[in-house]
């Protein structure tokens, strides 16, 4: 057995699986702000678990710049963990080998490993959450670049600069992401409409209100969804994958992935060399099997991998 997190700017996901990628039980807690508060809570839940199951390794996701040595070069919004080799750390806490990986890459290894990537040899994987990651395989491999930040998809700048100022205002991160994205754009936009109004903090929420003709959320929604289609177009140029697999909560959502999908389709029509080589070379998009359980079933692979080399 091992134990599984899947570390996210908001909260952490967590599990006992099995051999087979197979999720024994789970759970999930809030992502605390203090380093050693995050790695207090997950030596504790491993700590927990070893008492009700033998468990071999540990397997942590988690977003950001991750070296192959478990250093944190980055981790998204969970600015504590910044330059911190978290392998090191729980293997020192838990005595227990560890794996970890970029949560975008882990989902990408998950669904080769039990999802829809099993048949596949060039993919990508986006994940919509806090920011937006993306993992990269090309030639049956993760692809990580020369320091590990291959897949940052995120950083993509989408629309005109600002004329000063931080020009990430304008990337995939602050307009397609969920948390980062989605929320505040919908947020700012419904205070200059009604100054009081309360913030909402959930997707279906803001979707429930397009569907029920608020106009700011039917506006604000179809510009995220547009800003969405317009990474995906780019991406597709740039890797002319075989597919392009979305992960994170949101895709669990049908209306979520229909109106992405529309949408990208009509921009596609509007591309003029991307409309001749639809039906020829476009590779298809499609939400990713293991949704929002992707990233700790990847990272579990990552250490069953690393104790299997050593047997």
């Amino acid at each position: 057995m091992y134990v599984g997190f899947d570390i996210g700017g908001t909260n952490i996901k967590y599990g006992v699986l099995d051999e087979t990628g197979q999720i024994i039980e789970q759970a999930m807690t809030e992502t605390k702000r203090r380093k050693e508060d995050i790695l207090q809570e997950l030596t504790e839940i491993v700590q927990h678990y070893k008492k009700a199951y033998e468990i071999e390794g540990v397997g942590i996701s988690a977003p950001g710049v991750i070296q192959k040595n478990g250093f944190m070069t980055t981790a998204g919004a969970i600015h504590s963990l910044y330059e911190i080799n978290l392998k090191e750390e729980m293997e020192k806490r838990t005595g227990l080998p560890t794996a970890v990986e970029n949560d975008a890459n882990a989902a990408a290894i998950a669904e080769k490993w039990i999802g829809n990537a099993q048949e596949l040899d060039d993919y990508l994987c986006i994940v919509l959450g806090t920011g937006v990651g993306g993992g990269i395989v090309l030639n049956g491999q993760v692809y990580r670049g020369a320091h590990g930040m291959a897949g940052e998809f995120g950083y993509m700048m989408i629309d005109e600069l600002p004329p000063s100022g931080n020009i990430e205002a304008v990337s995939l991160n602050w307009r397609g992401a969920v948390v980062g994205g989605l929320y505040p754009q919908y947020n700012k936009a419904l205070r200059k409409e009604e100054p009081k109004a309360v913030a909402v903090k959930d997707a279906r929420v803001i979707m429930e209100r397009a569907k029920a003709g608020e106009a700011v959320a039917v506006a604000v929604l179809d510009r995220y969804y547009q800003d969405l289609a317009v990474g995906m177009i780019n991406l597709i140029g740039s890797f002319d994958p075989e597919m392009i697999l979305i992960g994170g909560g949101i895709s669990a959502n049908e209306e979520f992935m229909q109106q992405l999908i529309e949408k990208i389709d009509l921009l596609e029509e509007r591309h003029e060399s991307i409309r001749f080589l639809k039906d020829k070379t476009i590779g298809k998009i499609q939400p990713a099997k293991l949704r929002n359980d992707a990233g700790m079933i990847g990272a579990v692979y990552q250490v069953k991998q690393l104790l299997e080399k050593k047997r």
